[in-house]
């Protein structure tokens, strides 16, 4: 097995950044062959006031429609928490998608995230994707220019 980091985990936006009062869905992703997977949502500005969370779905099926909360994952966000970071693990879920929800009410919050996929049987991971992402791994550079 690889012993780098970015070639064992699988890497997806989760959500780019929204801003605003309404909820983001994020990227229904397929757990098959992965045990767990890491959400990391990044705030921005939070107005005060505003009724902030972040949870996870789940399905049977690869879509949006008849996604169902998972119990006890949702994660109050106050509107104190600007430019904070919010990380909810998901190991092994019952169902093969889950997704990550960004609930926005009353006053407007920025966010994004991402999705860290995890003890996979499928490594290596090439975390390149045109016009998503781009992954490079550097091992024990030397020292200069960069």
């Amino acid at each position: 097995m690889n012993a780098q980091l970015g070639k064992n985990t699988k890497i997806t936006v989760a959500t780019p950044y929204a801003s605003g009062t309404s909820a983001v869905e994020g990227t229904v992703i397929d757990m098959s062959g992965w045990d767990g997977v890491i959400c990391v949502v990044t705030m921005a500005a939070i107005t005060t006031g505003a009724a902030t969370s972040v949870k996870w779905q789940q399905n049977i099926i690869d879509s949006a429609s008849g996604m169902a909360d998972l119990l006890g994952t949702s994660i109050t966000i106050a509107d104190s928490d600007d430019d904070e970071l919010f990380i909810m693990d998901l190991y092994k879920p019952l169902e093969r998608y889950v997704r990550t929800v960004i609930s926005k009410a009353t006053q407007a919050a920025g966010a994004s995230a991402i999705y860290i996929q995890y003890r996979g049987s499928k490594a290596p991971i090439d975390n390149s994707v045109t016009g998503e992402s781009t992954y490079e791994l550097h091992i024990s550079p030397a020292e200069g220019t960069a």
